[in-house]
């Protein structure tokens, strides 16, 4: 039989393999973190989760060294009751902010003692960056006589943000077809990872109006959006968060 090829992705091997990873110096583990939530009625509310794999195998396939842990998909978007942010719209799953930090510290903890050495935190949704990294500082500061490290790399959701906007003007959008939240940005990375998220149906539809797209959950226009743009984003967040964790991983030892 021909050899089997394993990993990055920790949920397709078996715990053996796992070890023999890490004997063989795969000693940095990649946290993907996504989250459930809407993004208009042209894109999927996986969005967040299938995005941040997709990239996070790049990452780790770029560093050589890293294996991909789950997606975390469970996370933090606003009030349950009475229902705010995007729990005001169908399908969102929001969990509080403690529940949250507690599954990723219990992940890193697991991890380090495992073996890994080195554990990296990226997060594809805004809203709980802070609480990542106070994680990332919180295991750290406790352990700190240990050689594992968890690093919160901010980077990742940031060059999706002024850096691929500025990519995206570049190329003759207006800041109104970027948007902020499923508009042409969002909307483009999703077209360049897994475009079968992304309802083409509602994207060649006439562009409704601002009060419409508010009511979707939009903000920008997703019909600006293509997978060549989307492109751009994806190599730029790549290229940048694995110079920051060769960064990172360089100065904790």
């Amino acid at each position: 039989m021909p050899a089997v090829a394993v990993g990055p992705h920790i949920d397709d091997m078996t715990w053996t393999e796992v070890r023999d990873a890490l004997r063989a110096g795969k000693t940095t583990v990649i946290i993907p973190v996504g989250g459930s939530e809407q993004s208009g009625a042209h894109m999927a509310l996986g969005k967040h989760n299938v995005r941040v794999k997709v990239l996070a195998e790049r990452i780790a396939n770029e560093l050589g060294n890293a294996l991909v842990a789950p997606v975390v998909a469970y996370v933090p978007e606003g009030s349950i009751t009475p229902p705010t942010q995007h729990m005001r719209f169908a399908g969102t799953v929001s969990i509080p902010d403690d529940a949250f930090k507690a599954v990723i510290d219990g992940a890193a903890r697991s991890y380090r003692q495992h073996g890994f050495t080195d554990v990296v935190l990226i997060g594809d949704h805004g809203g709980y960056q802070h609480l990542l990294a106070a994680v990332a500082s919180h295991f750290n500061r406790e352990g700190a006589k240990s050689p594992a490290r968890v690093h919160f790399m901010s980077v990742y959701y940031e060059t999706a943000q002024a850096p691929y906007n500025q990519l995206l003007r570049d190329h003759g959008l207006s800041q109104a077809q970027i948007g902020s939240h499923a508009g042409a940005a969002d909307t483009s990375l999703m077209l360049a990872t897994d475009a079968s998220l992304v309802r083409a149906n509602q994207l060649t539809s006439a562009q409704p109006d601002a009060a419409t797209l508010k009511a979707l959950g939009v903000s920008g226009e997703p019909g600006a959006a293509t997978a060549a743009l989307g492109k751009l984003g994806t190599d730029l967040i790549v290229a940048r968060t694995v110079q920051s964790i060769r960064k990172a991983v360089a100065a904790a030892r």
